[in-house]
């Protein structure tokens, strides 16, 4: 691993900063560094910061959509396109379709039959935009044997048959679907160093065995070369950490919109998984998922590093209730820039304000985090960061003008540690991990344009994963 050295660079808006770094940490800071057979990038005067950190991702559905078929808007708006879609969709490697997006503006409430008159021909199944749901045609539901399944995401009619809709059973019809291996992650380890990103939380729960030494074993060969926070590691057992680079964060519990657990059960595990030492990162949509939230903990307590994944509706008279138990809320403000048009349609007006909070989250003393969600949000954080700002629908119309931050807030919601979601922006200080992203412009222009063109390199351990031109010639 060669030294690296950036050189002319603005950092805590000091031009003219030169920062070396070696054996994969930051290790001087200053002006004049003398680059001593290092590698240079000359910043030209560009902006360096600390790698970003996406706060909610989900790795291996990201790689899997990236090979899925479009069945939603903007690319499929009715069902003849869907339909057109489905018939022109290459199978994997077991024969089978699988579409990724799908929303009922464009054909309905899907169910198996509904799916077969879209296409019957091969085994398909359909996720929903929200990633709640599958929906199976009538072979890939024979194939799945959902007739003789007992999960209770399996949907049933009023004989008994099952419709082919399968709720928040991801693992589970994992389990039941032809054999294949986890996808390949190299692409989404690029795109993500596109961004700027150096650090990502895997917020899938129940991650299998499997799929946890897939992660591991594309870190360990920079395959995927990001640092990764894993909610979905399980209760008991000693996950491969990879030298640091996978770590294990609080426990992933999802209240599930389309049916709430027992009160009684859901105190139980958040007590079983405190005294193991692990705090709870809780999948939290609705009010009525919150509210039930907030009482478990009354009853349970809370532990530093409780957390609310999404925060998607939060009433006002709720925030300080957040604030006591001493919750951060991870949200993603992205979903107003690409969905924002579904909640004015669909949301009921009064609820509108409480969407995706950020200002009164930030004033009422809440830890605040930023994030994706990818592949059910945007992934690019400067995307989010805009939306955070500006809180437009596609329309053009604001959802929520009062919840809106500036973009130097929003990129600090970035810029926290994994560990610490909602804290302390990191900075470049010597010791501290290579980890760093160089723009092309200072920072304070990077933060009027909000747009990834600014980002011109990025830094993980040291080494340039993100292309940019270095110079050796001193």
């Amino acid at each position: 691993m060669s030294d690296l050295v950036i050189r002319n660079a603005e950092l805590g808006g000091v031009p003219g900063v030169d920062v070396r770094m070696s054996g994969g940490t930051v290790t001087e800071i200053g002006h004049g560094i003398t680059p001593a057979g290092a590698e240079v990038i000359d910043a030209d005067g560009g902006a360096v910061l600390p790698g970003l950190t996406d706060h909610h991702l989900h790795l291996h559905a990201m790689a899997a959509d990236a090979v899925s078929v479009r069945c939603g808007p903007p690319h499929v708006r009715d069902r003849g396109d869907l339909t057109r879609a489905l018939e022109r969709a290459q199978a994997d490697d077991n024969g089978w379709v699988r579409g990724v997006g799908y929303i009922e503006t464009v054909a309905g409430e899907l169910d198996s039959s509904a799916l077969d008159t879209l296409h019957g021909q091969r085994p398909v199944r359909i996720q929903h935009r929200s990633g709640a749901m599958w929906v199976l045609n009538g072979a890939a539901t024979a194939a799945a044997r959902l007739a003789q399944a007992d999960h209770p995401g399996v949907e049933r009619d009023h004989t008994g048959t099952p419709t082919g809709r399968v709720w928040r059973a991801d693992t589970w019809l994992r389990e039941r679907l032809p054999r294949s291996q986890p996808p390949r992650l190299a692409n989404i380890g690029a795109a993500l160093a596109r961004f700027g990103i150096t650090t990502v939380t895997d917020a899938t729960p129940d991650l299998s065995a499997e799929s946890q030494q897939a992660i591991g074993s594309a870190v360990r060969s920079r395959e995927l070369p990001q640092r990764v926070h894993l909610l979905g590691a399980p209760l008991r057992g000693d996950p491969d950490t990879v030298a640091g680079r996978v770590s294990v964060g609080p426990y992933k519990i999802v209240l599930a919109d389309s049916g709430f657990p027992d009160l009684t059960e859901l105190a139980h595990l958040i007590r079983d998984v405190h005294a193991l030492g692990r705090a709870v990162a809780v999948h939290c949509v609705s009010r009525e998922a919150l509210l039930i939230l907030l009482s478990v903990f009354d009853e349970v307590g809370s532990v530093p590093g409780d957390r609310i994944e999404h925060g998607a509706l939060i009433p006002r008279e709720s925030l300080d209730d957040v604030r006591r138990r001493g919750l951060r809320v991870v949200t993603q403000p992205g979903f107003l820039a690409h969905r924002g048009d579904d909640y004015l349609r669909d949301v009921d007006p009064r609820d509108l304000p409480d969407l995706y909070r950020c200002r009164s989250l930030i004033d009422a003393g809440v830890p605040l985090a930023l994030s994706s969600d990818a592949p059910y949000g945007p992934l690019d954080p400067w995307q989010v960061i805009a939306a955070a700002v500006d809180r437009r629908a596609p329309t053009g119309d604001i959802v929520g003008l009062d919840e809106r931050i500036t973009a130097a807030e929003a990129l600090d919601r970035y810029l926290a540690p994994a560990g610490d979601p909602g804290g302390r922006p990191r900075g470049i200080t010597v010791g501290e991990p290579a980890d760093v992203v160089l723009l092309h412009v200072p920072l304070d222009e990077a933060l009027r344009v909000l747009s990834s063109e600014v980002v011109r390199s990025t830094v993980l351990d040291g080494i340039v994963t993100c292309a940019a031109s270095v110079d050796n010639s001193d």
